[in-house]
């Protein structure tokens, strides 16, 4: 009997141990009454403020996307600018709820980090941008080169096996920080800087003096599949950014804008019909409001709208970012 006693008050006493169930970030986010999104320190088209010290870009609208869908208020997020090095801790320890900065979904970052990619929200691969005046027509012509790359990312490795793969050697100069390893590369301080493609062309729209004087070489060395990222084991808000993300390209393809959605809300189309909440209970399956992606579009827009915004002012073309339907690689899964 008194071993019965001691074995049930041990067992009372390494449950009572155990941490309560977390909260999930639904409910986190709802009682802060904000979603925190982190993004990157400033890359313009993506993630950057403007002069008013207003957050904009493709990624930016993302977060307001979710804030949209879960409060119906896409005003309702706060912004952590993070490095390359930062983003993952930041999202692991739960100092932010979504990770929303030109982040390339690999198999170990989506195995063995504790996190989920929830979709691709920009096709890009990785290139090289050059000064003019070095008359480089290929990147097979940069044996010997000094490289600007930005530690912790998928570029550096990239870097590495091309080189290699091509028997080339080259010297890297390795910094964190956007602003500063732009500057290294303006300066002189290095013959090429090294990043997406979408990185070069906004970098050098908004960053260099004269963009003329600076050449992106034609190679593309990579697949970046660029997207939002959550925490493992979260999967109701996972489905919720999953699908705000989602909500945006089916807008699209739909016809649906932010200009539209209220005349086109009293259509007899039964896709818009369950997409603007008058039928089914799409909302309800995700714990929200069946005016979810409605309030999306009305307040963010489509992913057309955000494209056109953010990134078609800085030279971006749609290419394998344009609708399946038009010959990309944009597609939503049904709404249904």
């Amino acid at each position: 009997m008194k071993a019965f006693v001691a074995v049930t008050s041990a067992l009372a006493l390494t449950l009572a141990a155990l941490p309560a169930q977390a909260q999930s970030t639904l409910d986190a986010v709802k009682s802060k009454g904000f979603v925190q999104c982190g993004v990157n320190t400033g890359l313009a088209g993506f993630s950057q403020p403007d002069s008013k010290g207003e957050w904009q870009g493709l990624d930016v609208d993302l977060c307001r996307a979710v804030a949209a869908a879960v409060f119906g208020d896409a005003k309702k997020v706060r912004y952590t600018p993070l490095t390359a090095q930062q983003r993952f801790t930041a999202l692991q320890s739960g100092e932010i709820d979504i990770l929303a900065r030109n982040t390339t979904w690999t198999l170990s970052r989506d195995t063995s980090l504790g996190l989920n990619f929830a979709g691709v929200n920009y096709y890009d691969g990785q290139g090289f941008m050059v000064p003019k005046k070095l008359n480089v027509k290929s990147a097979k012509q940069l044996a010997g080169a000094t490289v600007c790359v930005q530690p912790g990312t998928t570029t550096e490795l990239n870097l590495a096996d091309y080189f290699r793969a091509n028997n080339m050697t080259f010297k890297p100069v390795v910094i964190e920080k956007l602003e500063e390893v732009t500057n290294a590369y303006f300066s002189g301080r290095c013959d090429v800087y090294t990043t997406d493609v979408s990185g070069l062309v906004s970098v050098r729209k908004s960053r260099a003096q004269n963009p003329a004087d600076h050449v992106i070489l034609p190679e593309v060395i990579s697949k970046e599949p660029l997207g939002p990222v959550v925490r493992h084991g979260d999967d109701k808000w996972f489905d919720i950014v999953k699908w705000s993300l989602f909500a945006m390209v089916e807008a699209e393809e739909q016809g649906l804008s932010s200009s539209n959605i209220d005349q086109m809300a009293g259509s007899n189309n039964p896709g818009v019909q369950r997409f603007v909440g008058a039928s089914g209970e799409l909302g309800k399956m995700l714990g929200l409001d069946d005016k979810w992606a409605f309030n999306v579009v009305k307040q963010v827009g489509n992913y057309g709208e955000s494209f056109d915004r953010n990134l078609k002012p800085l030279g971006f073309d749609r290419g394998i970012n344009a609708l399946w339907t038009k010959g990309g690689l944009m597609y939503a899964p049904p709404m249904r």
